[in-house]
């Protein structure tokens, strides 16, 4: 490797300084100190031939959203990307890395895929709202009570014997039903978060509508090495081509006037996610799913469920309906309040825009895993 990138959440792990300091000239070690800093970053950062990127889901989206926003982002969105999960959520562990129960084995194998070299495409979603630029993600978008109801666990340390409280917001903060009070309850903190959310007005129902176009085809393969150069006559009949068609957006926008869809929502959650979970390497479709789970959920029911997805979000409750979209649109009610949850880290609810970039980056991967993705597509 000529020249790498690291990108290092403090937050995911402490190191010493030393470390930093013994990388060799051609490592450059950058640790984010604050949130939205590694955006920041990689929107300056000087060319480099790899990205490393310890940390969890949300450092690995400003990572990836910081690249993107680049002017250059075609260019370097070819640049590969090695992931290292330091943080508390790491979704796409499962996808690059042969499942592993021990901690440090499994940080071994993603570091060692770095070393090996061997990549997979990964899809991106580009989410835009009304107000800034885009962010941009590897998981997708969740909205709705069973992210609502996982978030308030994940606010108050679940997986710590005790909240962090200060002194000073100690008595204020105990005094609020269904909050802080979950350490208490040890392994039952998370059915009792979803319990307390059933106490409120029920059904919880969401209202939306979305439009989207359907899948696109998957282009084949770039061939490796350079293309011989066309003859002078190919060259320029293919210019006169270029000149006399139509331009590119107005053909966009007639396409889509007559492939876009309509749907009304009413639903406990939605849903907008990329197949990165479950990559298929063979697919002749490129798509993202949109999820709409049924607004007819019991409270036991979403009990049961919502605990088992703090764990694992892409499960889904009985019924519920699932779309394949290249693009969407999300609309919200007007007065609409609440938070979308986007790979993991919070956002304002609002309308957005949200279109898929199939393939947009390689991440290196566990050869096994590889051969275990291909395995499957040719079953």
């Amino acid at each position: 490797m000529e020249n790498t990138g690291v990108w290092q959440s403090t937050h995911s792990s402490q190191r010493t300084s030393e470390e930093g300091d013994g990388l060799s000239q051609s490592c450059s070690l950058q640790r984010t100190d604050y949130e939205g800093q590694a955006k920041k970053l990689l929107e300056l950062m000087e060319s480099t031939d790899v990205i490393i990127v310890a940390g969890g889901d949300g450092t690995l989206q400003e990572v990836v959203t910081g690249l993107l926003r680049r002017a250059d982002e075609a260019t370097f969105s070819k640049i590969p990307i090695g992931f290292i999960p330091l943080g508390q959520t790491s979704s796409l562990s499962p996808t690059l890395f042969a499942k592993s129960g021990n901690k440090v084995q499994h940080i071994t194998d993603a570091t060692l895929a770095i070393v090996k070299g061997e990549t997979v495409p990964l899809d991106v979603l580009q989410i835009k709202g009304e107000k800034e630029q885009p962010v941009f993600a590897m998981t997708g978008l969740r909205w709705g009570s069973f992210r609502d109801a996982a978030v308030k666990v994940s606010n108050y340390s679940v997986f710590d014997p005790q909240p962090q409280i200060s002194g000073a917001h100690q008595e204020e903060l105990f005094s609020i039903p269904g909050k802080v009070w979950y350490w208490y309850l040890g392994p039952l903190k998370i059915k009792a978060a979803h319990f307390l959310s059933t106490l409120k007005e029920w059904p919880q129902t969401h209202q939306a509508c979305i439009s989207y176009t359907g899948p696109t085809e998957r282009p084949p393969s770039e061939p490796e090495g350079a293309p011989p150069r066309p003859s002078l006559f190919r060259r320029i009949l293919r210019r006169l081509a270029s000149y006399w068609a139509p331009p590119q957006d107005a053909l966009s926008q007639e396409v889509s006037l007559h492939d876009w869809k309509e749907v009304q929502l009413s639903t406990i959650e939605l849903s907008i996610t990329t197949r990165n979970s479950q990559l298929d390497l063979t697919s002749k479709d490129d798509f993202m799913n949109i999820c709409v789970e049924p607004d007819t959920v019991s409270k036991g029911d979403f009990i049961s469920i919502g605990s088992k997805k703090v764990r694992d979000p892409r499960l889904h409750a009985d019924g519920t309906e699932c779309l394949q979209a290249s693009q969407c649109t999300l609309h919200l009610p007007e007065g609409t309040g609440g938070s979308f949850s986007i790979d993991s880290e919070e956002y304002e609810a609002m309308r957005v825009e949200v279109k898929l970039l199939p393939r947009k980056l390689q991440f290196f991967c566990d050869p096994r895993r590889r051969e275990e993705m291909l395995q499957r597509a040719a079953q």
